[in-house]
């Protein structure tokens, strides 16, 4: 196997996935609005854009195989539009609406950005 090769095996190992955890109810936020979007020729491109599921999940990786690359990245959250849809009362505007969260991966391996977010507070962290 050539140098190449091996690089680009390395490559498809990466694989970027996230959740979302909803600490004013305490269970997983189900059907979060998530977008994805990859720093590119100077601007951030939509290159995804998805739903969480009933485990706070997202079905598939972000990114894997072939469509991983390292880079800056940035995901954003709906955290306005997933707290209005449980019935949450906000105010006009909400302290929180869209969430972004810029980062960067540099090498082939797995990357879990998760979200733990109420409508006043969120944090994040790389999980694994």
């Amino acid at each position: 196997m050539t140098d190449t090769n091996l690089h680009q095996g390395a490559l498809s190992a990466g694989r970027l996935t996230t959740h979302v955890l909803d600490t004013m109810n305490g269970r997983p936020a189900c059907g979060m609005a998530i977008e994805l979007f990859a720093w590119r020729d100077e601007a951030w491109q939509l290159i995804k854009q998805v739903h969480t599921n009933d485990d706070g999940r997202v079905d598939a990786p972000m990114l894997s195989g072939e469509t991983f690359q390292p880079g800056r990245y940035r995901l954003v959250f709906d955290v306005e539009g997933y707290f209005r849809a449980q019935g949450a009362v906000l105010p006009e505007p909400a302290f929180l609406g869209k969430v972004p969260l810029d980062f960067g991966m540099a090498q082939p391996t797995h990357y879990h950005v998760p979200l733990l977010v109420s409508p006043w507070a969120y944090s994040t962290y790389r999980g694994s």
